[in-house]
């Protein structure tokens, strides 16, 4: 069986285009794995993965918190680049949003600028919201150790102030002997006279009669 010449040219068309459709599939799969920028971001650090990159150029990575601290400051690299460790973003109590910045040596179509946010880890308080509160008089100053304080009262004057009162003497308490004249004195004296004068009058006629009896 003869097989005609037409059938065999387009066979053979047929199989050259399938292969040139597979090779450009591959040609065309190449630059889409090439320059993968891989990261990930918690609510405490950011881990970094970029592979596929050209190392006959110098490549640049930047890490940073938008509005805060650079996490990771701009890096040169060639064909890949990973962190060591993860970077650890600094304590917050509200999200924070993270930029990572990859500039392409061989072409900057293959920059990359993205971001990414960092939620609040669980267990943080958010801190409260600063509000105005009416100020508050100073407290009393109490009075130092060297200033010494006045004494209330002297001891004298309370020792006065404690003792009682004298008491006033009783109205039926009799009264202390006079020390002046009395009107009494004259009688009392007349009446010593009169004494006197009456055993004088007696010793004298007692005296007579004896010197007339002998």
């Amino acid at each position: 069986m003869t097989i005609p010449r037409r059938s065999l040219r387009g066979a053979g068309v047929v199989a050259a285009a399938a292969v040139v459709g597979l090779a450009g599939g591959v040609l065309s799969a190449a630059p889409a794995a090439a320059h993968t920028p891989t990261w990930a971001v918690t609510c405490s650090e950011v881990t970094l993965n970029l592979t596929a990159y050209s190392d006959k150029v110098t490549n640049e990575v930047t890490v940073s918190v938008v509005d805060g601290k650079e996490l990771l400051a701009t890096t040169k690299f060639g064909r890949s680049f990973s962190t060591d460790a993860p970077l650890q973003l600094p304590a917050h109590d509200k999200e924070l949003t993270v930029r990572l910045v990859v500039k392409a040596g061989d072409n900057d179509k293959y920059s990359v600028d993205e971001t990414k946010q960092a939620p609040v880890c669980e267990g943080t308080t958010p801190s409260p919201t600063p509000t105005e509160s009416a100020p508050t008089e100073p407290p009393a100053t109490e009075p130092s150790a060297s200033e010494t304080p006045e004494p209330s009262a002297t001891p004298s004057e309370t020792a006065t102030e404690a003792a009682p009162a004298p008491a006033e003497s009783s109205s039926t308490a009799p009264d202390l002997a006079e020390t002046g004249s009395s009107s009494a004195t004259p009688v009392i004296g007349g009446a010593a006279l009169a004494v006197l004068l009456a055993g004088g009058g007696i010793l004298w006629s007692v005296r007579k009669r004896r010197t007339a009896q002998n």
